[in-house]
């Protein structure tokens, strides 16, 4: 992901005229007869959740609908439920003037419904065009594969949306933005009338963005219904038509993008008035007690001579564009990349870090970029994933787990930290992502580190859990603890560090004071190339 956007004023101009929509009021009753695609009343249940109350979603032809709510709104489940990953309990589907019954993905892709997920599920070692045409492979003499085919149509499909990619190649050569891209092409292959995006841009760079968005606009002209799921005001004020919002499972209303404001859209949200997006902080930074000197991957193509510090009770933001080796550096302090050359103090102390084991002892804790691949343990339960960096404090006797002390440890920070869920005992896959991002938080608030290294803490999170993130990590700083943030957000960086520090191509190109940063002087050091 990028660190700046390009501003909404350069695209406007290039962008196809919006078809007039009337403002629907919150009791959803819309004035619009024509609709591609609607779903009305659906509930769904899961264990100890109403996942979805009565909620409701209509799509005209050639309109970019976007659909906005915090984390564990239901926006995702009623797509699932549109795409039949998921059944309704309750609630009916009206396609194409017809009730309908989805009885799967396969299905809804007959019917023309596609779905790019906000968490992938590549096979990274077959070819893009394996992926792209998994599970409707074109055949010939009824059971064998045309493979020559399924390259020719790969190929046609890459080219219409402006991907330079061999369709023969693997696609675990592809970086995770790059798959991202593969994924929408596997969509516009299914020669859709209905296409969803969840969280389309999570992993992309400013510049797959904008081919994102010269994607949609074609697919819109083309008479595409497109779902557009984002946590991101930018982008939805900027490709949308409508945006319906959704709040706890319910369907709070539907408004035309040209008449809303971001401020409007948080408030629907989530329920309340957000008056700051960040909280006032009151740490005061002190002494310096974590130091890296001249720290070096070995990998000559990553981190490179790295020194800096950090102060007691100080947020240190750190800022780059992708490629900058801000995840990798931090990684390489915590023992998960090996280093070549360098050196780390804590309090006066040399630490000698070789697996995130050492880290760990030393009193460094860190919250991973990607918590689906490197953070939760999906099918474990909350309390496990909460107790597992910290299972050596709850032991008796040195053999077994004394269960009640680590349920309090849960409910203690359920509490604290406004974990929303039905109990310690839910498979914490089944959260939400901003809820995923607390247990996280959680798991090293048990063990009381010293320093906290955050990567992206907030990505993938809603404003309303985005600003519960920020509360912690301003307490945690007001207590003395070190915090390292890095953030592709300009905004985020800027609200919430007492120093920035810059990298460009795996160099440290400078630190900036809290108060005088801005995304000039940031953006002026992220682009020091050598």
């Amino acid at each position: 992901m990028a660190l700046v956007r390009t501003h909404p004023a350069l695209y406007n101009a290039a962008r196809p005229a919006r078809p007039e929509v009337k403002a629907e009021k919150e009791t959803g009753d819309c004035e619009l007869s024509e609709y591609r695609l609607e779903m009305r009343g659906v509930v769904k249940t899961f264990p100890g959740v109403k996942a979805l109350d009565h909620a409701q979603l209509k799509l005209r032809p050639g309109s970019v609908h976007a659909l906005m709510g915090e984390n564990g709104a239901g926006k995702s489940t009623l797509m699932k439920c549109m795409f039949g990953i998921y059944h309704m309990d309750e609630g009916e589907v009206i396609y194409e003037g017809e009730p309908v019954h989805i009885r799967g993905p396969l299905d809804a892709l007959h019917r023309g419904i596609a779905m790019v997920h906000q968490e992938l599920q590549p096979i990274p070692e077959r070819s893009i065009a394996e992926n792209i045409y998994v599970g409707r492979y074109p055949m010939k003499m009824g059971f064998l594969v045309d493979h020559e085919k399924m390259y020719k149509d790969a190929a046609e499909v890459l080219k219409e949306v402006h991907l330079n990619f061999d369709p023969k190649a693997k696609l675990g050569s592809l970086s995770v933005s790059q798959m991202q891209l593969v994924e929408i092409a596997k969509a516009v292959s299914a020669d859709c009338k209905v296409l969803i995006l969840d969280e389309p841009t999570s992993s992309l760079t400013a510049a797959e963005v904008e081919a994102l968005f010269t994607i949609v606009n074609e697919l819109r002209s083309k008479g595409v219904s497109i779902v557009y799921i984002s946590h991101k005001m930018d982008e939805i004020l900027r490709i949308s038509d409508e945006v319906t919002i959704m709040r706890d499972g319910q369907y709070i209303g539907t408004w035309n993008a040209k008449e809303l404001t971001t401020d409007f859209i948080i408030t629907k949200m989530v329920g309340r008035e957000l008056s700051n997006l960040y909280p006032t902080r009151s740490n005061t930074p002190g002494e310096v007690v974590f130091e890296v000197e001249d720290f070096t991957s070995i990998n000559p193509k990553s981190f490179r001579h790295a020194s800096f510090n950090v102060r007691k009770g100080e947020i240190l933001g750190v800022a780059g564009l992708v490629g900058a080796q801000r995840t990798e550096l931090m990684e390489g302090l915590f023992g998960l990349r090996c280093h070549s050359a360098g050196k780390i103090t804590y309090q006066g102390r040399e630490l000698k870090i070789n697996q995130p084991k050492d880290a760990i002892d030393a009193g460094i804790a860190m919250l991973t970029e990607d918590r689906r691949a490197t953070g939760i343990l999906g099918v474990l339960s909350i309390a496990d994933n909460v107790s597992i960096a910290s299972l050596n404090q709850y032991l008796i006797g040195g053999i077994m787990l004394d269960d009640k002390k680590i349920e309090e440890l849960v409910q203690d920070n359920v509490a604290k930290l406004s974990i929303k869920t039905p109990s310690s005992k839910t498979q914490i896959q089944s959260l939400s992502g901003g809820n995923q991002q607390k247990v996280l938080i959680s798991r090293w608030l048990a063990r009381d580190p010293d320093v906290f290294i955050l990567d992206e803490p907030t990505r993938g999170i809603d404003v309303g859990a985005k600003y519960e993130i920020y509360c912690i990590i301003a307490d945690l700083a007001k207590k003395g603890k070190s915090v390292i943030m890095i953030s592709s957000e300009m905004s985020e960086l800027i609200g919430m560090s007492d120093r920035v520090m810059v990298m460009c191509d795996g160099r440290v190109t400078g630190f900036i004071d809290g108060k005088d940063a801005n995304q000039e002087n940031i953006m002026a050091l992220a682009t020091q190339f050598e």
